[in-house]
């Protein structure tokens, strides 16, 4: 194993020894508390059986058999959840079968950041991730399970339900993934077009037309954002079947992979010789697999975020000291868009997560003792297909499209897709896989906003013409939620490609979707905490530093005064309300932006 992979994981473990003993403790108390059904008083257990058919009934009612929670995120609006309405019939169907029960246990919210980009909703969508975690919870409660499966795919919705199913971690979980749409137009294309849009030369009506061919059915969103890093990630933490992330929700091979699935969860129930808990999967080992997975394909920074989170759930405490650490040594083996033209169907057709995870555990950049739901890990590095309607797997070979993942022994870029910039302005993330080595430093002056809007309103008035760096600021948790700023993209792209140096610094989000432009984001301490972004002023001169990882402001701010806008209208309207006690009480970017845990927020 390559002495960082060591170095990184040891520290984890060090790192969170106290956190993690007691998580592990209250599991073990959790797990020795019996079989869940057998704990319900006759009224309790009336009241699980009470709608069920009567065979399953007679199941439930008997404390042999086991019980699978099903945890959807299913919603017919989303084309990435819409596939899921058939599957609870499908995993009962199968279960069943095998002399056991299932029940959809609850539902999580699904929302997506692509209907509510630039919109108010957008400021709820981060914390929906703690909402999803909670509603999770909620469903396990009940106590009448001895398993559990989570249906959710996009940004927020599997950070959530994992970070809500190890509370439940006695019970042994696992993902299944739905799967992607079919690819659409070319993203070279897309990009093309919402740039002309947000110039000027094209019309609305084009623009709609761009973005109804690019997203046109059902499945996940082809590019490489969050959603497919969700999958990705979690299946190279051992969470879903090998190969299973990206398989079109039609393919026949979708529905086999569900039904082995619900058969294997029921086979790993506490009592049973291959008893195997979420909680042992999802350790030090499993968390450092998932990171490297994330920095070797350019995965998503919101997972900046999520993956402290989802360590924190399980009592591991992550810093973003391991991510840069780890990304220093982990090479670019995948190049998907934004890092790339090509999408995650061609990446699946390439060899996908299980060949990227060959690559890396031949490379020593894994954690191959780790725990997984399928058993060994180098399970992972095998394909699944369909031989006469049959399930197999077979060992991946060489990457059978050398453009998207590297051949054997090759690299895009010798180190990941993730840098840390830290300096006077604080600490920041930038995804750096997509940004020309000759953008990856600018000094400029600063044009501020607080407002990703008032950005757009200075575009059109040509205010931009110039070289700058763009602070948007007071769109960290506290202030408003910490919403995803896309609608930046094609303006700062277009300013870009005039030829002015160009970069943005804010304290916002922006997924898996910064591309060619250099974006210092998350930025720690947020403004709205009185963060060093709250002191700036138009034409201070700000450097962004990729290659030395360092972002400093060059003037002296050191006398200002702190910016404190007024917000309210940001707090009020399209239910933001009713989140006020996330804003108060959310930790830091750092911390992974949550409010779940007292002890994590500022």
């Amino acid at each position: 194993m390559h002495p960082v992979i060591r170095q990184v994981t040891e520290r984890i473990r060090q790192r969170s020894e106290q956190t993690r003993q007691q998580y592990i403790s209250l599991m073990q108390q959790q797990s020795m508390e019996g079989r869940p059904r057998a704990q319900l008083a006759c009224g309790n257990l009336a009241h699980v059986v009470a709608a069920c058919p009567q065979a399953q009934k007679s199941t439930l009612l008997d404390m042999t058999r086991c019980n699978v929670a099903i945890i959807t995120a299913y919603n017919d609006m989303l084309s990435a959840h819409q596939p899921y309405a058939d599957y609870p019939a499908q995993i009962k169907a199968m279960v069943s079968a095998l002399g056991h029960s299932a029940q959809v246990a609850g539902g999580v919210p699904a929302m997506c950041d692509g209907v509510t980009q630039g919109q108010a909703g957008m400021d709820l969508s981060l914390f929906s991730r703690d909402v999803i975690a909670q509603a999770t919870a909620v469903s396990l409660s009940h106590n009448a399970f001895d398993a559990t499966l989570l249906l959710g795919i996009c940004d927020k919705i599997a950070p959530g339900q994992l970070m809500g199913a190890l509370s439940f971690g006695h019970l042994p979980t696992a993902f299944i993934p739905a799967g992607p749409m079919s690819t659409g137009i070319s993203n070279d294309e897309k990009v093309q077009v919402r740039q002309q849009y947000a110039a000027g030369k094209l019309g609305r009506d084009a623009l709609q037309d761009m973005e109804n061919q690019a997203y046109h059915s059902h499945g996940t969103c082809t590019f490489y954002g969050t959603a497919n890093t969700n999958q990705l990630v979690f299946e190279a933490m051992g969470l879903m079947l090998p190969g299973s992330a990206f398989v079109h929700p039609d393919d026949p091979l979708r529905l086999a992979l569900t039904e082995k699935a619900s058969a294997l969860i029921t086979s790993q129930v506490a009592g049973s010789s291959q008893y195997r808990p979420l909680w042992q999967i999802v350790d030090e080992r499993s968390l450092v697999n998932g990171l490297v997975a994330l920095l070797a394909s350019g995965g998503s920074t919101n997972h900046t975020l999520h993956m402290v989170a989802v360590a924190r759930a399980a009592g591991l405490l992550l810093t973003w000291d391991d991510f840069s650490d780890l990304s220093d040594v982990v090479p670019l083996l995948a190049k998907v868009y934004p890092n790339g033209p090509a999408d995650i169907n061609a990446f699946h057709q390439a060899g996908g997560v299980p060949l990227l995870l060959k690559q890396l555990a031949d490379r020593g950049l894994l954690n191959t003792d780790a725990q997984t739901f399928s058993g060994d890990f180098s399970v992972h590095f095998h394909q699944p297909f369909l031989d006469n309607g049959k399930l197999y797997w077979q060992e991946v070979g060489d990457s059978k499209l050398p453009d998207v993942i590297a051949p054997a022994g090759q690299a895009f870029h010798v180190s990941g897709g993730l840098k840390l910039l830290s300096g006077n302005l604080g600490r920041a993330v930038m995804k750096v896989s997509a940004v020309a080595p000759e953008h990856q430093i600018v000094e400029a002056d600063a044009l501020i906003f607080d407002s990703q809007h008032d950005v757009e309103t200075a575009y059109k008035a040509g205010q931009l013409n110039r070289d700058a760096i763009i602070v948007v600021r007071f769109s960290g948790p506290a202030a408003n939620g910490m919403p995803e700023l896309h609608k930046l993209m094609p303006i700062l792209g277009n300013v870009q490609k005039a030829g002015y140096k160009v970069a943005l610094v804010t304290d916002g989000r922006l997924s898996g979707a910064s591309g060619k432009i250099p974006a210092a984001i998350h930025v720690t301490p947020e403004a709205a905490k009185g963060g060093p972004l709250a002191h700036l002023k138009n034409g201070d001169r700000i450097l962004l530093d990729a290659t030395e990882g360092r972002l400093a402001v060059l003037t002296d701010i050191s006398l200002r005064a702190t910016a404190k806008p007024d917000l309210q209208s940001q707090h009020r309207g399209m239910g933001r309300e009713l989140f006020s006690l996330f804003r108060q009480n959310v930790s830091n970017a750092e911390q992974g932006a949550c409010v779940l845990f007292s002890d994590n927020t500022d």
